[in-house]
């Protein structure tokens, strides 16, 4: 370029560059095809909230065979391990390609034609609800759908089986955020851009372990740090990113409330509130301000366990700099106060005045891919699409009338998907279908949650792979993954981006939208649910959506295509969308203004004793995703983390390989040790992505949040034994005929832990 320098700002690239670079038809990075007459197909990685651009490769007969980053926007030609493999699955001789039934559980499954198996589930839908009610039959969501099937889960439950119990596994993961949003901002969604980062000069992250969870937003964090940013970052572990922080918080899980109450006492004690972002853009603070009179740096210190000066350093260090910024993830969220937690990191934001400008706001890290947009549109338990609250009349005048029925046809708002397993035990809900998740694994106390299945008389599951809970159902729908169907996610920043379909579905499988059509119009209300596919549903939604404050009326899919995405909200075909929020010093609330509330801190609900002194927390790894259904059949990924473990701190005198038994007032599993000194000695950390015996899920309690009713997965009282052998990792559930793959099941008698170090101080593998 003549020596020009290149712009870091995708924004300001040469005109036409852009057209030319995501024009899907050409090798990507200007990479020479390595077959003729193949094809690269713009997309996005289906796997977390971050959403990283890529190509799908595809070949002469149309079939996915591989995959080259791109240079979107969001990842800048990175991938991580998952993305990199995710079009693994697509083609896997695991897939399920055709229905399967049995009528009752000690019978085996057999494959059957789409008339049959649809045919079956209408009439148990039929039979349960003439016997026991409309609301006797639920349904169970998933935030890694598209959102135009999310918005269908949501119709489907209220138009088609008319019934309150509708939710999704997001509740296992954002909803504590969520909560917290709504509350203070009267909006659910991060507040900047993950652009800003670049911008801010001090970077605070709670919760998140965002080196393994998110590695392609780490570049975010580099590059703030190249220019100077300072980082905090607050967990219990001693993670990647962690490890180069200026200050590593490692405070007792389940104290977070504390300490950030206490970093907001010392801003006020030494004066560094922003007065003025106080009187004019807030509501509450004269309560927040009592309320953290109460918690000094030295309480914090006591229960937390860490030296009060951090508490000290952590306040300076974060009001001083000029632009500020937190995020938080899953590690401050999942806990029985975790819209709380949430709400004191808002408080110390606002407080300081870093709201609403370029490297100074709020974020919250989404989980799952679409777990932005999977609880926008309809399938959480009580809202409808637009976030509507489904209790408004109002809102539900509005949304029967786009639905054509009346709004008393509408049910009321439902109850919590942990909620609902408890429902099912007993006997309140009596049949169910399930779509995109898999609770055997992900949910928390998993005896439970097998004896609410269990129950349950007539149990129908739509996937692409037979998860441990498809493998329990009574009928199996085969369909398609996300590199089949076309849609729309909307990413960790609220970005809506455009996934597009790269090759047909096996034979035998369907999309989950023509599976819920086909249902409704056996139903009777085939009319309500007259989609030809996404299109004609994201259409739908963008009406529902118009006017709410999660307004997609100007956002379609061809405006999709040339930006690369769009930030709700984006009211008309001529709004450039909204990628920060509060820059005009207006909140969504009607007065405009934050709504800041009092936290006063409570312990975690699984009590310490002398039989459960420690503690145990959960979280993900590089190599898997969520339940493990589809990371856990991909032989690359299942060699890289072959097997769940327990870090354990040097100071309980275990070597790395050693058989420990953890053991909680729920259940216990045996697991190789990984000893490092990068977890405190009174913690202990287990991966969840495997089911039993094996699973982390087993031993978690089943606590709620009172307002989000999510699980306290971060937390629960644990003891550790040594063991003389350890648990067998299981391989996963495959249609009947098959044998389980075997380039993903190589690895997974491996006795010792992952082969890639996790912290400082892990023993090397021999």
């Amino acid at each position: 370029m003549r020596g020009d320098r290149l712009p870091l700002d995708p924004s300001l690239a040469p005109a036409g560059s852009r057209n030319f670079r995501d024009a899907g038809g050409l090798p990507a990075a200007g990479w020479r095809a390595d077959q003729t007459e193949q094809t690269l197909v713009p997309t996005h990685c289906c796997f977390c909230g971050v959403q990283c651009g890529m190509y799908l490769r595809v070949d002469r007969h149309g079939k996915v065979f591989g995959v080259e980053p791109r240079n979107h926007d969001i990842n800048r030609m990175r991938l991580c391990p998952k993305g990199i493999n995710a079009y693994q699955q697509v083609n896997h001789p695991d897939r399920l390609t055709a229905p399967l039934l049995r009528t009752s559980r000690d019978e085996p499954f057999r494959e059957v034609g789409w008339e049959e198996a649809l045919d079956h589930t209408a009439e148990r839908i039929r039979r349960i609800q003439a016997e026991h009610g409309r609301d006797a039959f639920g349904m169970l969501g998933g935030a890694s759908l598209f959102s135009e099937k999310t918005y269908l889960v949501g119709k489907f439950a209220r138009v088609a089986l008319r019934t309150r119990h509708v939710d999704y596994n997001g509740r296992l993961c954002m909803v504590s955020a969520a909560g917290a949003n709504k509350l203070a901002f009267g909006i659910d969604r991060a507040a900047n851009p993950f652009a800003d980062i670049l911008r801010t000069d001090c970077l605070l992250i709670a919760g998140s372990n965002v080196g393994e969870c998110f590695p392609v937003m780490t570049q975010y964090v580099w590059g703030a740090r190249d220019r100077g940013a300072k980082l905090i970052v607050v967990d219990p572990r001693e993670t990647a990113i962690a490890r180069t922080a200026d200050v590593h918080v490692a405070l007792r899980s389940g104290t977070d409330a504390v300490f950030f109450n206490a970093v907001l006492h010392v801003v006020v004690k030494e004066g560094l509130t922003d007065k003025a972002f106080l009187a004019e853009r807030t509501t509450g603070w004269a309560e927040v301000r009592r309320t953290v009179e109460a918690y000094p740096p030295q309480r914090a210190a006591e229960t937390c366990g860490i030296p009060a000066g951090q508490v000290v350093e952590v306040a300076r260090m974060f009001a001083t700099a000029p632009r500020a910024m937190a995020w938080h993830a899953r590690g401050i969220e999942h806990h029985t106060q975790g819209v709380e937690n949430c709400l004191t990191v808002i408080n110390l934001c606002t407080a300081t005045g870093n709201l609403g400008r370029p490297g100074a706001g709020y974020g919250t890290i989404t989980g799952q891919g679409n777990g932005q947009g999977g609880r926008e549109h309809g399938q959480k338990a009580d809202l409808l699409p637009g976030g509507r609250s489904i209790n408004d009349p109002a809102h539900r005048r509005q949304i029967a009338a786009i639905w054509g029925i009346d709004e008393d046809e509408l049910p009321p708002a439902g109850t919590s998907m942990v909620e609902m397993v408890g429902q099912m035990g007993r006997g309140e809900i009596r049949g169910l279908i399930g779509v995109c998740n898999n609770p055997f694994v992900s949910l928390p106390n998993l005896r439970s949650v097998r004896a609410g299945y269990d129950a349950l008389e007539f149990h129908a599951q739509l996937d692409f792979f037979l998860s441990e809970t498809a493998a329990d159902a009574h009928v199996v729908l085969p369909v398609t993954t996300w590199a089949e169907d076309e849609g729309v996610m909307a990413n960790a920043e609220a970005r809506v981006v455009k996934h597009n379909k790269a090759q047909e579905p096996p034979e035998g499988v369907r999309t989950d939208t023509w599976v819920l059509c086909e249902l409704a119009r056996r139903l009777g209300v085939g009319e309500k649910f007259a989609f030809e596919g996404s299109r004609e549903v994201f259409d739908e939604l963008r009406r529902a959506s118009a006017g709410t404050v999660i307004d997609y009326y100007g956002i379609t899919y061809e405006r999709l295509e040339e930006t690369g995405g769009i930030a709700w909200p984006c009211p008309g075909p001529d709004h450039p969308g909204t990628p920060r929020l509060f820059e005009d010093g207006r909140t969504y609330h009607p007065d405009g203004k934050v709504h800041l509330q009092v936290v006063e801190w409570h312990p975690p609900a699984d009590p310490y004793d002398e039989q459960y002194p420690m503690t145990l927390t959960t979280g993900r790894t590089v190599a898997h995703f969520l339940s493990g259904n589809q990371t856990r059949r991909l032989g690359g990924l299942v060699e890289q983390t072959p097997r769940p473990w327990v870090e354990v701190h040097p100071s309980h005198g275990f070597r790395t390989g050693d058989p420990v038994r953890v053991t909680t007032r729920r259940g216990s599993t045996v697991l190789p040790a990984l000893v490092t000194e990068a977890i405190r000695a009174d913690h202990v950390f287990v991966p969840y992505h495997w089911p039993v015996p094996v699973a982390a899920n087993e031993l978690t309690v089943d606590a709620l949040d009172p307002r989000s009713k999510i699980p306290e997965y971060k937390v629960c009282a644990v003891r550790i034994d040594p063991a003389e052998a350890l648990d067998e990792v299981p391989a996963p559930p495959v249609p009947p005929g098959r044998e389980a793959y075997p380039e993903a099941q190589v690895s997974r008698t491996d006795p010792l832990p992952p082969t890639a170090p996790q912290g400082r101080g892990t023993a090397e593998r021999g």
